[in-house]
């Protein structure tokens, strides 16, 4: 479930590298501030072609957490199935139709503690303005990821079985990858001999990717195809494999661990072959969270102290995000989620005047996303981010069901 080895915790307690941009270069792209449902923490984590984001947000006074939909400056609270909390960590169809778990009003019998708080979490399809529960494959609870344009949902689903590995994690019953179509749920196979695994993306050819592995760990990082369970290999280590997004083309990003278990790298998987796109100079560790059609990938980076910046790639070239912008941009970007057809990227920022963290949108400022001419930027000033205990835990959950998109680094 969290697929943690060691926690390094980034943005919580530790310092957030904030790197001033060279003065009197031009700007590629233009940020949007995407604001909050009222509390002092939102993420953007998918992004349509159509212009809809999706996310979740703190509300007033922090209380809870809600997923939300952004569409030409106008921000829907989806709400939840009647619990506090809801979560969404995918991108919405080009409709806005968007998937993600909910908190209901029961306690959670084994205290799982899938969502936020210690309530039963559904899976949900978000349609038309209402929040559809999705069915379990007999477990108290789930977790809808991607949605692709025929309403084709995939994600990860509790059964009733006890699963031994889940020993000492305070997960106690199996979940598996599963895909649901026209409100069914159907089960997708791990990878041989992998009790636990989830799927996380699916293209519009009904490819879908995610990861398998004993409880806790995802080993194997996995394409789906007609039903079928394709490993897609690894960068030479065997523990945290996980592919995080494909797109139409099933050109497949994720990370992968390197030979020696001890830090992984973002990989683009094509025609068979993983390909390893390394870091940002000086970095360590790295994962590409989202692919476009035009084999433009998106992630972030991290060095050996915790610093992480968001990174773009294309055409074998990783840049830091942040020189891509201006320099007088009043947040600083530290993740990237999820990038569009239109070379748009959504992530979250920190806002550098208050210290809050913010979900962004990232447009071309000419019509193009890149060009090999940006300038690299220059580390100048440290500022501290400290957050509070509620936001912390809420980023520690987006390990849960994401595998490693965001939130938490390995480090060994």
């Amino acid at each position: 479930m969290k697929y943690i080895k060691i926690l390094l915790l980034v943005l919580f307690t530790c310092v957030v590298s904030v790197q001033w941009a060279q003065a009197g270069r031009k700007p590629q792209y233009t940020v949007q501030d995407l604001g909050t449902l009222g509390g002092s923490f939102s993420v953007a984590n998918g992004l349509a072609n159509s212009g809809w984001v999706l996310g979740h947000s703190a509300v007033p006074g922090d209380t809870a957490v809600h997923a939300f939909l952004w569409r030409n400056g106008l921000t829907t609270d989806l709400g939840t199935l009647g619990g506090p909390d809801s979560l969404a960590l995918y991108r919405p169809n080009e409709n806005g139709v968007a998937g993600g778990g909910s908190e209901t009003t029961t306690p959670d019998p084994l205290g799982e503690n899938w969502c936020v708080v210690d309530n039963v979490c559904l899976p949900f399809l978000w349609r038309n303005g209402t929040m559809i529960p999705l069915p379990t494959l007999g477990g108290n609870n789930g977790f809808a990821q991607g949605v692709n344009d025929q309403v084709e949902v995939v994600g990860t689903a509790e059964n009733a079985i006890a699963e031994p590995t889940c020993a000492g994690t305070g997960q106690v019953l199996q979940y598996k990858p599963v895909i649901w179509k026209k409100g069914k749920v159907h089960e997708l196979p791990t990878f041989a001999g992998d009790p636990t695994g989830g799927a996380h993306a699916i293209n519009d050819r009904g490819q879908a990717v995610g990861n398998s592995g004993p409880c806790n760990a995802a080993s194997h990082a996995l394409l789906w195809e007609k039903g079928v369970v394709i490993d897609l290999g690894n960068l030479g280590g065997a523990m945290e494999n996980v592919a995080f997004d494909i797109n139409n083309q099933g050109r497949v990003v994720g990370l992968s661990d390197l030979s020696g278990d001890t830090v992984f790298h973002a990989f683009l998987w094509g025609q068979g072959a993983m390909t390893d796109l390394g870091t940002l100079p000086g970095d360590v560790l790295s994962a590409a969270n989202s692919i476009n059609q035009k084999d433009q990938v998106v992630g972030w980076s991290v060095d050996a102290y915790g610093n992480e910046r968001p990174f773009f790639w294309q055409n074998g070239v990783m840049k830091d995000l942040n020189t891509l912008t201006d320099p007088n941009s009043p947040l600083y970007l530290i993740e990237a989620h999820s990038i569009n057809d239109r070379g748009q990227i959504v992530g979250y920022a920190l806002v550098k005047a208050t210290g809050e963290l913010h979900a962004f949108l990232a447009t071309p400022s000419h019509g193009e996303a890149f060009s090999e001419d940006a300038a690299p930027s220059e580390p100048s000033q440290r500022p501290k981010v400290t957050l509070p205990e509620s936001i912390r835990k809420l980023l520690e959950q987006r390990a849960r069901f994401g595998g490693f998109k965001g939130g938490l680094f390995l480090l060994q």
